[in-house]
């Protein structure tokens, strides 16, 4: 190959880059938008506001930064912003759920011991230790 193909074949891949960057920036993020929307309105349906608030706290102050970018038409930044929001939606989902099985599990556990209290206070024969 010529150097002077690899400088045409070069140049029209620098061309191709730059429009299709240039493409991603003029669309508006509305798919990525609603989709960290709905992903935050999951969070805040669960129990992420009591296990994990500073993570939910922070999905909607990145969402409300991506709705501004893209008021501003700066939709890359939209799409960053958006995006970091859904993962912290996420974050915050998974905490809280972690968090409602662990009260769950000191519940049970609780119950357990005082189930165990009870049955060797009434003298249950098959509960009590030699």
């Amino acid at each position: 190959m010529s150097v002077r193909m690899c400088m045409l074949l070069t140049t029209a891949t620098l061309i191709g880059a730059l429009q299709c960057g240039c493409a991603t920036e003029e669309s508006k993020p509305t798919q990525e938008l609603t989709k960290a929307r709905t992903v935050i309105q999951q969070a805040d349906k669960g129990d992420a506001q009591r296990y994990a608030a500073a993570d939910l706290q922070r999905a909607h102050d990145e969402l409300s930064t991506a709705e501004r970018a893209a008021d501003n038409r700066k939709y890359d930044d939209a799409r960053r912003f958006a995006g970091k929001a859904e993962v912290d939606a996420d974050l915050a989902t998974a905490r809280g759920d972690s968090g409602a099985a662990e009260h769950a599990v000191q519940e049970m556990r609780q119950s357990m011991e005082t189930l165990k209290q009870e049955s060797q206070r009434n003298g249950n024969p098959g509960t009590s230790q030699m």
